[in-house]
């Protein structure tokens, strides 16, 4: 990856509507040779898709927590990971180093629905013998944009 992709990558990261001519200009590459190289970055999978930023409180979504959860034994991961990435109020699944096994992101409409998540859904996989939830009260920064360098 060299300068020009790097450029090309922080400017859709900002401006993910502009057109090519606009993307071709921040790169100071033509029109065919930034569309080119968009390409690629998509074949290789450094683009991985395109997409709006929604606010999740204006959909209801106004609960955001972050989950711990402990899994007894590798074997069970595979069965976790299966219902925890099917649940669309899950945005994020992670495997994690320290006393848990995984940390979750999740977004619910309120407290009740964060709690029937929990205790209905992720704690009735075989193998999950507990969960830590952290809600977040405010959010200072959240962002999707990743620094190019």
């Amino acid at each position: 990856m060299d300068e020009a992709d790097r450029k090309i990558i922080a400017f859709v990261q900002a401006n993910g509507r502009a057109g090519y001519a606009e993307i071709a200009a921040a790169a100071g590459l033509s029109v065919s040779a930034a569309n080119e190289r968009l390409r690629k970055l998509q074949d290789r999978g450094v683009i991985q898709g395109w997409g709006a930023r929604v606010s999740a409180p204006s959909l209801g979504l106004g609960v955001l927590a972050f989950v711990h959860v402990l899994i007894d034994r590798p074997e069970h991961n595979e069965a976790f990971l299966a219902r925890a990435c099917a649940v669309p109020e899950v945005l994020e699944v992670h495997h994690v180093t320290g006393a848990w096994s995984y940390l979750l992101k999740i977004r619910a409409r309120g407290i009740p629905d964060l709690e029937r998540l929990l205790s209905e859904v992720l704690k009735t996989v075989p193998g999950v013998l507990r969960t830590e939830t952290v809600i977040v009260l405010s959010s200072p920064k959240e962002s999707a944009v990743l620094p190019e360098e």
